[in-house]
């Protein structure tokens, strides 16, 4: 399989483990990434909310440098695969091509509408699949009870998206269970994680992220899983904030999706930047009988 690699902003600055460990894993696999160093900012929601043409404009340019190069593109980032696929399904209305092409074309860009974008979560699950998955784990994740936290825009809006149950998700799940983890199911799964509210109402943010986590760690969690490097930043960056707020402690290690399914293949913690988390994920690699990063 080859795609070209959309990693997003945060996985190429403050994530940089997010990358490194989505490379372990796709050379692991056998996955091609291609960069594209062209690649710009899928304006994360805030530019769709200022101005929605320039936001389809903006996402229809990288979409259209995959096409160029022949390739579907693989993200890492549900954000990203939001704003990416939302472009796609809206570049089909002729009136909004209408206001988009004029402007691609002020920088020779055209796009015909053919290149797919697919989340990492959902190439593991439906290409690689659980079964294959499962044959090629070293190390069983098995103790570990995991949250998964899906993110807002891997799942909303599904008819748009095209994507599974907005309300009861499984391939995150299923793809936890082939890798031996115990998957726990909550409410504040498919939940919002706060990130956005964060820079306007910081207090507020912290205490939807902090709900969430709790909620985990009250049906059993002994970490958290997350597709969304946003989300990582809320749950993980944030976590110290989110429990002043909420006034409780929460210590709930949170991993990247990538970092986990790693650790199932044979990665060391090292080659996946899990010495780069603020919370730290020690006690839950006790569990499967890895050591912590020094």
């Amino acid at each position: 399989m080859k795609f070209a690699y959309y990693p997003g902003c945060v996985a190429q600055e403050s994530g940089r483990e997010l990358d490194l460990a989505t490379r372990w894993v796709c050379r692991a696999l056998d996955i091609e990434l291609v960069p594209n160093p062209r690649f710009s900012c899928c304006g994360s929601g805030f530019v769709d909310e200022a101005n929605e043409t320039l936001n389809i404009a903006l996402n229809a340019r990288n979409l259209a440098l995959a096409e160029a190069a022949g390739l579907d593109i693989l993200t890492i980032c549900s954000t990203c695969q939001g704003m990416l696929t939302l472009a796609n399904v809206r570049w089909r209305d002729p009136a909004v091509r209408a206001k988009v092409e004029p402007a691609l074309a002020q920088i020779h860009v055209a796009y015909r509408g053919t290149t797919k974008v697919r989340h990492l979560l959902d190439i593991l699950v439906n290409d690689i699949g659980a079964a294959a998955l499962q044959a090629r784990v070293k190390r069983p994740l098995t103790g570990l009870k995991v949250g998964a936290f899906y993110g807002c825009h891997l799942l909303r809006p599904a008819d748009e998206l095209g994507s599974e149950s907005a309300e009861e998700p499984q391939s995150f799940e299923a793809l936890l269970t082939a890798l031996g983890a115990t998957p726990v199911l909550y409410r504040g799964r498919v939940m919002c994680c706060g990130f956005p509210i964060q820079f306007v109402k910081p207090e507020t943010g912290s205490r939807i992220a902090g709900r969430q986590i709790a909620d985990a760690k009250a049906h059993g969690a002994d970490a958290m899983a997350t597709p969304c490097p946003l989300c990582h930043i809320s749950l993980d960056g944030y976590q110290n904030q989110a429990e002043r707020v909420i006034g409780r402690k929460l210590s709930m290690p949170v991993f990247h999706l990538p970092q986990l399914v790693g650790l199932a293949l044979g990665a060391e913690p090292e080659e996946l930047g899990l010495g780069r988390h603020l919370v730290p994920t020690g006690p839950a690699l006790a569990k499967i009988g890895t050591a912590a990063v020094v």
